[in-house]
């Protein structure tokens, strides 16, 4: 039986029943100022996305006293490429029809808990790419876990947040799934990459939920580097003060913006924020094809989430997205295996 797509948010920062509880609450902002005479067409566009997503420190303070156009400017100037490029990470774009990388969505969901162990050594075993959700715990420890609140896998209504990392490894996370999984427990980021690392074909895709300042990022970015998997973790963010954070901390970290709608011409954005890609729904794939052509022009890659049925599949397969994000990465392999065969 199929299941159902799981609803995904555009931001865990901005969206109140998604996002992490340590993220603030945020004002409404007024529209972008109209732009002076001679500014960029690019820069136009970041103007208006940091008037709706602002970051909350340095760069909102520079918004407020400059003008957001000004701003665009500043990061346009001090932005630093990433040492790995979209194609060092997924390889070849891929083209019109061509299949897409398998990627699985907290590990393989169909057979072990969400972001246990055993669901993420499932993935990391038999396909090339996994996805996983960080959360920082009370004192500081990264902590693997999607939701706002630990209720609905533990039945603690506390956050992440709100628990230090030892409260956090006694709640039971896999009794919720089945009895098989009784007794499992949170992992932390750390033994997460100390697996992955034991699997050199395998890569990670680590989605920071919310927004990170720059010490928790360097947390992040120290542990990677510690297991000597740079260049093979991938972080990503809805929120653009923590993609700021990882460009401020470690510009050369490859990182994935993602974006429930993509905009018509995404690149400038790309370039400003240094990304190696976008993660994205199939609605705003098939929505804006020319994005998606923009984007392989300038070798950045776009991937799917987070989808689970042939027809999904077969519509952003058709216009040549470089990865699905999946629940169902077995049925996906299988799929691809009769739709693609020699993958």
């Amino acid at each position: 039986m199929e299941r159902p797509e799981p609803v995904t948010r555009a931001s865990d920062a901005i969206d109140p029943t998604t996002a992490s509880p340590r993220a603030r609450p945020r004002s409404t902002t007024s529209a972008a100022p109209p732009p002076r005479r001679g500014t960029s067409l690019g820069a136009i566009r970041m103007g208006r996305l940091l008037a709706f997503h602002p970051p909350r420190r340095l760069v909102r303070v520079l918004a407020g006293a400059i003008g957001v156009t000004a701003v665009s400017a500043v990061i346009l100037i001090v932005g630093t490429p990433t040492s790995a490029t979209a194609i060092d990470v997924f390889g070849a774009l891929r083209g019109p029809g061509e299949p897409a990388l398998i990627i699985g969505h907290r590990g393989d969901r169909a057979e072990a808990p969400e972001n246990t162990m055993p669901s993420l050594e499932l993935a990391m075993d038999r396909l090339a790419y996994v996805e996983t959700d960080v959360q920082m715990s009370r004192d500081g420890v990264p902590m693997l876990f999607h939701d706002t609140d630990l209720e609905r896998i533990t039945g603690d209504r506390r956050s992440v947040g709100d628990l230090d990392a030892r409260q956090l490894q006694r709640l039971d996370v896999g009794a919720w799934y089945g009895t098989a999984f009784e007794g499992e427990r949170m992992p932390t980021l750390e033994a997460f990459l100390e697996e992955l690392a034991e699997r050199p074909d395998a890569r990670a895709l680590v989605e920071l939920k919310a927004d990170w300042a720059d010490d928790e990022v360097r947390t992040v970015v120290g542990l990677i580097d510690r297991v000597g998997l740079r260049g093979r973790v991938v972080l990503e963010s809805f929120s653009l003060e923590t993609l700021f954070a990882i460009q401020r901390v470690s510009p050369t970290t490859p990182r994935i913006m993602l974006i429930r709608e993509l905009p018509a011409d995404p690149v400038p954005m790309a370039e400003r924020l240094g990304l190696i890609g976008f993660g994205t729904t199939a609605t705003s794939v098939t929505a804006e094809p020319q994005a998606l052509a923009a984007l392989h022009e300038a070798e950045i890659a776009v991937l799917c989430y987070t989808l689970n049925t042939e027809d999904r599949w077969e519509e952003v397969g058709a216009l040549g997205v470089d990865g699905i994000i999946t629940d169902e990465p077995s049925e996906l392999d299988e799929w691809l295996a009769v739709t693609a065969p020699g993958t």
